[in-house]
């Protein structure tokens, strides 16, 4: 099975569609704009029923290119790939590279579906997906797109790894509202798979997207961190305000799905003090459970982790 790569040797993590799933797209795409491409003809009829036959004519091939190229062509662009179709069979139209398409794009593969699904019935279409290696047809050979799989195994997910310790929480100020939903997706295939790559190019990579992701926030790499480990922080940080939002969620309705009511395990529970930091700030009170105070052991020494006492490791491992 055939897997995305992009120029800095980084495996994306999508799968191309296959025929099956490709032509149950094209055939549900078909009879929308089919059905809509009648009922605009059927009015455009019975407006222009004084008018004589070029005016007609010319009519009639104004509404076949605006409604049957020109929709598909719009629709892919404004949804980034997902038409009608793609989306009830989980499919997405993206750059060879992963990112989003573009109007050009959506154009070179509208004028080309126009040759190889209208004209000959989706003949070539199935023929050229059938003979390449990644299911793409002309269309996407011309504009270097490629259809791919956007639904799959929840099994198959791989977490990212945990930031240091002395990173959780540096970035609880940072504005992330403007960071694109590609960029995320970048970040998070990068760390997942960052122990794959090539030293040199994994730092290459890594330093690139922390650049991009320093513009979008607005404040600089903080000087003495690591690329990596700047981009694990700030995907925790991340993590832990959904999680935040979540949580007050179900604290607000607590009988929604069972609730979150006072008195249930602390989230971290066994698990290293730190993470417990990553999801509730020190000067926020927790929405799962009141902060009660650590009963003393019988030495007479706080529960609490003592200065001198090195934090557990979180097996964070940048590369070189």
């Amino acid at each position: 099975m055939s897997e995305l790569v992009t120029g800095d040797a980084v495996v994306l993590g999508l799968r191309p569609a296959r025929l099956p799933s490709r032509a149950l797209a094209l055939a549900i795409d078909l009879v929308v704009v089919w059905i809509v491409f009648i009922l605009v003809s059927i009015g455009l009829a019975v407006a222009t029923v004084t008018l004589d036959e070029a005016a007609s004519a010319a009519i009639a091939v104004a509404t076949f290119l605006l409604v049957l190229v020109g929709g598909p062509i719009a629709v892919e662009t404004l949804s980034h790939g997902r038409s009608l179709g793609k989306l009830a069979c989980g499919l997405r139209v993206v750059r060879d590279d992963g990112g989003p398409i573009r109007f050009r794009h959506a154009l070179v593969r509208g004028a080309m579906g126009v040759v190889e699904i209208l004209m000959t019935l989706g003949v070539f279409a199935c023929i050229a997906s059938l003979v390449s290696a990644r299911g793409r047809r002309l269309g996407d050979v011309f504009a270097g797109t490629l259809v791919v799989r956007e639904r799959v195994s929840a099994g198959r997910g791989i977490a990212v790894p945990p930031p240091p310790p002395w990173l959780v929480g540096r970035f609880a100020g940072l504005d992330l509202s403007a960071v694109p939903d590609e960029l995320w997706l970048a970040i998070r295939q990068y760390l997942t798979r960052m122990q794959q790559l090539d030293a040199e190019v994994g730092l290459s990579m890594a330093e690139r997207l922390a650049g991009e992701l320093a513009v979008r926030t607005g404040v600089p790499v903080p000087p003495g961190v690591p690329a990596a480990a700047y981009l694990a922080g700030v995907v925790n940080e991340r993590q832990a305000r959904d999680a935040r939002r979540v949580f007050a969620a179900a604290q607000a309705d607590p009988l929604g799905q069972g609730g979150v009511g006072v008195g249930s395990a602390p989230v971290g529970v066994g698990g290293p003090a730190w993470a417990v930091s990553s999801v509730v700030p020190d000067d926020t009170v927790s929405p799962v459970a009141p902060a009660v105070p650590a009963a003393p052991v019988a030495s007479g020494v706080s529960e609490t982790e003592e200065p001198g006492n090195p934090k557990p490791g979180t097996g964070f491992a940048p590369p070189a």
